[in-house]
């Protein structure tokens, strides 16, 4: 099955509130197990999450690593908003930072100690600038670990993992979900993109049946 490409930004707040009031704990909660599993020596530093969305990584985050500062991009003002809004919840605004804009216009060179994304790159029409940027923002030896969906191999298998996994949810976010499948990237995909990107050193692991995940130091 061809990609078929999603909007890249989730700017409707009624779309953007049944995201964030969905229930990802289990995947937000496994994103940071295996961080901590793939980088034990891991300890602190300036940390960037690409794609931030509503800050429910970021803050599972901060509660993990007491001795981060964390700064969240999102180009969604409706997804920002939700996030500061948990953000000052859960009482970490000292430690969290949000910022309404494209990863593209994030400024620096080698200013962060470690960096993170979670469903970003499926909404991308050039998946290539995000490693690119990627590779730019963060210091020679950080760890970096990007989570995304995985491309069945039909619609039909698509709607079967909406069916699976989603069969309560809202019918916005089963929408959301079955186009996000249809535009995620297969592990070969990944693959030649770090390929391209001279990324090697950058491992993609499938992880189940609807997710990748790459993981490694960026020299």
């Amino acid at each position: 099955m061809d990609r078929t490409l999603e909007p890249e930004l989730m700017d409707d707040p009624e779309q953007a509130r049944a995201y964030a009031e969905a229930d990802f704990s289990a995947e937000n909660q496994g994103f940071i197990d295996r961080f901590r599993e793939y980088f034990p020596d891991f300890s602190g530093g300036r940390v960037l999450d690409i794609g931030c969305g509503p800050a429910d990584i970021l803050i599972r985050f901060a509660r993990a690593y007491p001795a981060c500062s964390v700064i969240g991009v999102d180009a969604s003002a409706p997804m920002i908003r939700l996030g500061e809004q948990a953000v000052t919840q859960a009482g970490l605004a000292d430690r969290i930072t949000l910022q309404c804009e494209r990863f593209e216009a994030v400024a620096g060179a080698n200013v962060f100690d470690a960096a993170m994304s979670n469903s970003l790159l499926h909404h991308l029409p050039n998946p290539l600038q995000f490693w690119n940027k990627l590779r730019q923002l963060v210091k020679p030896g950080s760890p970096v670990l990007v989570m995304d969906l995985l491309r069945p191999e039909t619609p039909e298998e698509a709607q079967a993992i909406v069916d699976r996994y989603a069969a309560g949810a809202p019918a916005i976010l089963r929408r959301d979900f079955y186009h996000s499948l249809l535009a995620a990237f297969t592990e070969d995909e990944v693959t030649t993109q770090l390929a391209r990107m001279n990324l090697t050193r950058l491992l993609i692991d499938v992880i189940d049946d609807r997710h990748w995940v790459v993981g490694g130091i960026v020299h």
